[in-house]
């Protein structure tokens, strides 16, 4: 990740990413001028191999989007220990980077990705547990079958936080929900959203990539949760992970 931010080429497209999200390579290219396609394609691939930058097909183009995660575990496992200034500059540094603006109504507009250190059945077993939800999810608990068709909520306090309805359930793989954010008031009223998370096995455990879309008609439910997913995913991750010796 350090060598991916060293250099000023890929900080240049963290900057335009930052200000608009879910770009495609023709719009970056207009923030390297002096680079060919090829340049900038090159430095979105180590954006991408760093976990930085993700992206997304959507029909014949690929859109990028910054992926707080990483940054938010560089910082808790090394930074907050410091009090200097720097430390607040960084802490900034990660506030704009989760900011997402508004983009294209037919592209996802929230696109995480992260490794988690264990198998999709056990991540599956997190994502759909009420007390593993509970652990993770800022103390909410996941109710209901979780199987296609059929009503969910995240509960809290007894008080109903999310609701939905469970468009695909695959387990291990994928799972699709509609979203209503009741937790918000500015929120409560706007129809609902879609969460979709994809499970994909590989040698070092599964990458979880999380999309939230068909947020064009809920712009306050957009915003409440775009410092929130990072903050469930890094939680989420910190259960599987080895205690330190």
């Amino acid at each position: 990740m350090f060598k991916a931010l060293a250099d000023p080429g890929r900080r240049t497209l963290l900057d335009a990413l930052a200000e608009k999200d879910g770009r495609t390579l023709l719009d970056l290219e207009t923030a390297l001028p002096h680079l060919s396609r090829f340049g900038v394609m090159k430095h979105l691939r180590v954006l991408e191999d760093a976990g930085l930058v993700v992206s997304r097909k959507v029909g014949r183009e690929k859109h990028h989007y910054l992926n707080a995660v990483p940054l938010r575990d560089m910082h808790d496992r090394w930074l907050d220990r410091f009090t200097s200034g720097t430390a607040r500059g960084l802490l900034q540094l990660r506030r704009t980077i989760e900011r997402h603006v508004a983009m294209s109504d037919h592209a996802p507009k929230h696109v995480y990705e992260i490794l988690i250190r264990t198998t999709p059945d056990k991540v599956w077993e997190a994502l759909t547990d009420p007390d593993l939800t509970q652990q993770y999810y800022y103390g909410m608990r996941i109710e209901g079958a979780l199987t296609t068709g059929t009503p969910y909520t995240y509960i809290r306090d007894g008080r109903v936080g999310i609701e939905g309805q469970v468009v695909e359930a695959v387990p291990g793989q994928r799972l699709v929900t509609t979203f209503r954010a009741l937790f918000d008031e500015n929120g409560r009223d706007e129809p609902a959203s879609r969460v979709t998370y994809e499970l994909e096995p590989n040698d070092a455990g599964t990458m979880l990539r999380l999309i939230h879309d068909e947020l064009a008609d809920s712009p306050a439910t957009s915003e409440s949760v775009s410092g929130g997913w990072p903050g469930i995913l890094f939680e989420l991750q910190g259960m599987f992970l080895a205690p330190s010796a």
